[in-house]
């Protein structure tokens, strides 16, 4: 993404940077991996670095050492030499650079280059669409966050391996600390020993699916679940309701903790003595750190920004989401039902993995496990869900 001067200024770059770091990549094949790590082509402005790095990515694909002559035979190939100044251009780049060892630092100011003009470029368009008066505000306001979201992860392009002496150490250290904590968890604790026990708690980072045939329990499997954490163990846990109100759920676990039919509580046919036990329920209910978000048919950016808030302002370890099939897609109406929730098993286990904590997501099981016990393959609306899922 280019900005043409926006108001009226040149977008930020730095040519002579762009120059050396090509440079580079026809000195050292170790420079173009480093470069390949942390770029794509779209990251430089001028035109024609863009071609020749596409084209050492080329090289870099079939094996081929990059160098004056194979980089200007790939681009020949690839029609584009003539548009980024032919042989001559291609052959100056390594005149002016004596070494590749700064390739990462010139890689660094190219990225941060490209991702200023990324954010230019959508706060102009944004700045220009919050002016049309025909735009729905909260339409704007999600795609402004989906759009700065989508520059925030790309910023995370580097992948950074470990040694084995690192991860040996660190888990080292977990098994100590269980020891001498007695053989505690080391997720978070369900609630149900036996689970626990085969688990050792949901893990961080883990994408968990709950799935069952309508009205046999996954919602009350869930809720128990959420209340041992919160109620008993004051661990912080979100809670997505899509299927049903807040309050609804609320008045499922007030009659859970109270130990109370919950059909007497929806219809009010209550004994005297109920009352104190709903008063202790909701005393402890009040106290627990869990925290509810009930937009029905939330789309998946949206329910995506609101479990970061959840993260980051109440520090949640937990996230339960009720369920899968009544998340919408951004792309609702485009693709095919099963692409769209492949899209967002995907996206929950990404999640999950960024905010490092448990994401445990309910799902239907098809008609056609009626009368045996269900497996994975029975998952409705796609089969990414079984693919995707840690447990």
């Amino acid at each position: 993404m280019k900005p043409a001067g926006v108001y009226g200024r040149v977008p930020p770059h730095s040519e002579d940077v762009e120059k050396a770091l090509i440079g580079a990549l026809l000195l050292s094949d170790d420079a173009v991996d480093q470069a390949i790590e942390l770029l794509r082509p779209a990251d430089f402005y001028k035109n024609a670095h863009q071609s020749i790095f596409s084209a050492v990515i080329q090289l870099r694909n079939e094996d081929t050492a990059v160098d004056i002559i194979s980089l200007t035979e790939m681009m020949r190939t690839m029609d584009s030499l003539d548009q980024a100044g032919g042989p001559s251009y291609i052959a100056s780049l390594t005149t002016d650079l004596p070494t590749a060892a700064n390739v990462d630092y010139y890689a660094k100011i190219i990225r941060n280059n490209s991702f200023r003009r990324k954010l230019i470029a959508v706060t102009a368009e944004l700045t220009a669409r919050a002016y049309d008066e025909t735009e729905e505000t909260l339409e704007l306001i999600a795609d402004a966050e989906k759009q700065i979201f989508d520059i925030m992860d790309s910023s995370t392009l580097s992948v950074q391996y470990l040694d084995a002496q690192t991860v040996v150490t660190e888990t080292v250290n977990v098994i100590e600390k269980l020891y001498h904590a007695g053989g505690d968890y080391t997720g978070v604790p369900t609630g149900f020993t036996e689970l626990d026990q085969f688990t050792s708690g949901f893990q961080n980072s883990e994408y968990i699916v709950i799935g069952a045939r309508p009205s046999v329990g996954k919602t009350a499997l869930a809720l128990t679940m959420a209340a041992n954490m919160a109620v008993h163990k004051k661990i912080p846990v979100g809670f997505f309701t899509l299927e049903m109100s807040g309050k609804s759920l609320m008045q499922r676990l007030l009659a859970s903790e109270a130990r109370i039919d919950s059909s007497r509580l929806r219809n009010g046919m209550l004994k005297h003595s109920d009352f104190s036990k709903l008063t202790e329920a909701a005393g402890r209910l009040y106290e627990a750190p869990l925290f509810i978000e009930d937009t029905p048919n939330i789309k998946l950016l949206d329910m995506r920004a609101q479990a970061r808030r959840m993260k980051k302002n109440e520090n949640i370890r937990i996230l339960f989401i009720d369920y899968i099939g009544l998340i919408e897609a951004e792309n609702r109406g485009t693709v095919p039902r099963h692409e769209q929730v492949a899209e967002i098993s995907r996206s929950l286990k990404s999640l999950a993995r960024e905010l490092d904590i448990p994401i445990v997501a309910l799902s239907q099981v098809g008609r056609q496990s009626e009368g045996k016990e269900p497996t994975l393959a029975d998952l409705r609306e796609s089969g990414s869900i079984e693919q995707d899922a840690d447990v």
